[in-house]
């Protein structure tokens, strides 16, 4: 039997059977199996959606699921001191908060996440799974911990410091999202945050630039950042604040023309596109045919916390919804405004009408 014959027997007996799976099964590299699947597909041996057919408008968010404590300041913070504070809890994580928001905004969404056997764990996925995202794909870890996240914010809502404790995403492996590849791949564009570790930040990246997948990237920190790999052949997209994007281009910036020159030295990584997100002065957008500064849609600030991710699932709305990447950067910014005037990191404010609202209201105005 030939290889071919081999790969469609192992096919049809497990429609979602990875391609580390196969070529295990078959002794040959993976590379060799995406070689056979390519010929196959562009024969229309392969039909099935489970291994080959990408869902129009889904997006797999793969990181962190927190429990997020936000303690606000009564008055100004003071450090060294003891500070009056109201706490509230959430759910949070980089990739969790995004997943949540597509669900929102009506798009098909998975998360890929991992918690612990507990209360806190169960809760995040139990809100998580309310606003429509697919949580069967998450690792639940006996041995760990659910991550957590703490902030302290000042009375004017901006964060003084913030603490993180995210032991439970050392225990992840390239071989676990190996496992899972198949649901991974199965998504119109994937998100990835750098919760996770280096080497299966790697793999992501590796995989995707393989099958050409969209693939979009928030660095998250620019401590977490320094896990990335030098080279970043196979991202669409990576959406560092300023401070990430001075450690990701290894220079200061101080200006727009600075952002600009950054912009081009991470893009020089093999990276497609650079936004950097850079609060009162907007968004800074950079490709190899476009380079562009939006400013904010004005709005009130209640709290800074989660902005980031809102403009990263107004993107990504736009970008699964056939948008440009120009009008899709609007989007984002749109989702921005409306979380920015809440206290919470998923804003209920975020609904598909009223992200063209405020786009056509800001466009009007301008």
């Amino acid at each position: 039997m030939d290889k071919e014959m081999q790969i469609l027997q192992h096919i049809r007996h497990n429609p979602f059977i990875s391609q580390q799976e196969l070529a295990d099964l078959m002794g040959i590299s993976r590379s060799a199996v995406a070689g056979y699947i390519a010929q196959l597909t562009k024969r229309g041996e392969i039909k099935g959606r489970a291994y080959v057919l990408r869902d129009e408008g889904s997006i797999a968010c793969i990181g962190g699921a927190n429990l997020d404590r936000k303690a606000r300041g009564k008055q100004q913070v003071r450090l060294h001191s003891s500070n009056p504070v109201t706490i509230m809890e959430s759910c949070g994580g980089v990739a969790r908060n995004i997943a949540e928001n597509l669900g929102r905004l009506g798009c098909k969404t998975s998360l890929f996440t991992s918690i612990g056997e507990d209360k806190e764990g169960e809760w995040i996925l139990q809100e998580t799974r309310k606003h429509g995202v697919d949580i069967s794909q998450v690792w639940r870890l006996p041995t760990q911990r659910t991550g957590t996240y703490t902030a302290l914010l000042d009375i004017d809502g901006e964060m003084v410091v913030s603490l993180a404790n995210m032991d439970i995403y050392d225990a992840l492996t390239p071989e676990m999202y190996a496992d899972k590849w198949s649901h991974i791949a199965s998504a119109q564009a994937i998100f990835l945050d750098t919760n996770v570790p280096a080497d299966c930040l790697a793999y992501i990246i590796e995989r995707c630039r393989e099958e050409s997948i969209p693939l979009f990237v928030d660095p998250v920190s620019s401590a977490k950042a320094k896990k990335l790999s030098q080279r970043l052949d196979g991202v669409e997209a990576i959406l560092p604040n300023r401070e990430e994007a001075e450690l990701l281009a290894g220079m200061s910036i101080g200006s727009i023309e600075e952002c600009a020159e950054a912009c081009r030295r991470i893009r020089e990584r093999g990276v497609k596109r650079v936004i950097v997100t850079m609060g009162e002065q907007g968004i800074y957008y950079q490709a190899e045919d476009a380079d562009e500064q939006f400013t904010p849609y004005p709005t009130e600030v209640v709290d800074v916390t989660g902005a980031g991710d809102a403009f990263a699932s107004g993107l990504l709305y736009g970008y699964v919804n056939g948008e440009s990447f120009e009008r899709a950067c609007q989007l984002g910014l749109a989702a921005s405004a409306l979380t920015l005037k809440t206290e919470q990191s998923v804003s209920p404010l975020l609904r598909p009408e009223q992200l063209e609202q405020t786009v056509n209201q800001y466009e009007k105005e301008r």
